[in-house]
């Protein structure tokens, strides 16, 4: 059946309803009504009810948590709708937001600190103006239609979503084919880089989901470089993984081939295409512990 209908709470939004109606926004493309649902709607597999309800039932479009006992899972709402979409496993694994929302909504802002590890004033600290926004004109309304900005915007954020995780499973598995792991030998431990060659199949964004691949390949402590095609040119991209202090790419910008190099050190880009010359200039931009 057709979802003709989104309904949530009303009163004060957070951010797991509002990312759970954007998704089913992007996904259906239908009005939201903020208001407490009938038994009706409950029964109505065409009307999606979101973070109110006191039901869970997928079949019936129902992505309520509240009635969880105590001990349960710290599962949202919009946890829920992801996991009717088989796309929650991947967004647990690789969006690092989602555990934190999952814990602010279940079990409050003093336990998810705790979580965290950081301070519980930390967590206003975090708070984006962005957020802050988007979640109070939500609230402000009780009806949004296809034409309100405000569902316009959460029909963007939900699309993100979905096409981020949706696109990083099938860039996962063409980096699992296609990935290739150097190791570049040095006077004392030798560093490891990710290399990965130009194709017309990742040349809108090559870097997409490299930091993702790395992590699902449990390879997190190994790898220190990363080398992919550089989209704005015909040459690549050279960068630290998880910003390893090990290499410095400011040591390379006398290079003929580097036509940038961040005087920081985290990223170069050059001209150089050939493995043998990638391979030397991540050498010279190996820094030796001192003695």
């Amino acid at each position: 059946m057709t979802v003709q209908l989104i309904v949530t709470h009303p009163g004060g939004a957070h951010k797991d309803d509002f990312l759970a109606c954007s998704v089913l926004a992007h996904l259906h493309g239908v009005p939201i009504s903020r208001r407490e649902p009938t038994d009706d709607d409950l029964a109505n597999p065409s009307i999606c009810v979101v973070d109110v309800g006191g039901v869970h039932d997928p079949e019936l479009n129902n992505f309520d948590h509240h009635q969880f006992p105590r001990d349960a899972p710290p599962l949202c709402a919009l946890s829920l709708v992801l996991q009717s979409l088989e796309l929650y496993e991947d967004a647990l694994s690789f969006c690092a937001w989602l555990r934190p929302a999952e814990w602010l909504d279940t079990l409050g802002p003093n336990e998810a600190a705790k979580l965290m590890g950081i301070p519980r004033e930390a967590l206003s600290a975090l708070n984006s103006p962005v957020d802050m926004t988007m979640l109070n004109r939500f609230a402000n309304h009780s009806e949004l239609n296809l034409e309100n900005p405000i569902h316009q915007i959460m029909g963007m954020i939900g699309e993100d979503i979905v096409n981020y995780l949706r696109t990083l499973r099938t860039r996962l598995d063409y980096l699992k084919q296609h990935g290739q792991y150097w190791t570049i030998e040095t006077d004392g431990e030798p560093i490891q880089a990710l290399f990965l060659e130009k194709s017309d199949t990742i040349s809108d964004d090559p870097a997409f989901g490299i930091y993702a691949f790395i992590e699902s390949e449990g390879k997190e402590n190994e790898v220190q470089a990363m080398v992919y095609p550089d989209r704005r040119s015909d040459g690549y991209g050279l960068s630290r993984y998880d910003d390893n202090q090990r290499l410095d790419f400011s040591r390379i910008e006398s290079q003929d081939d580097v036509h940038f190099a961040h005087k920081r050190g985290f990223v170069a880009k050059v001209s150089a295409t050939d493995p043998i010359r990638l391979k030397e200039l991540l050498e010279l931009a190996i820094v030796e512990p001192s003695l």
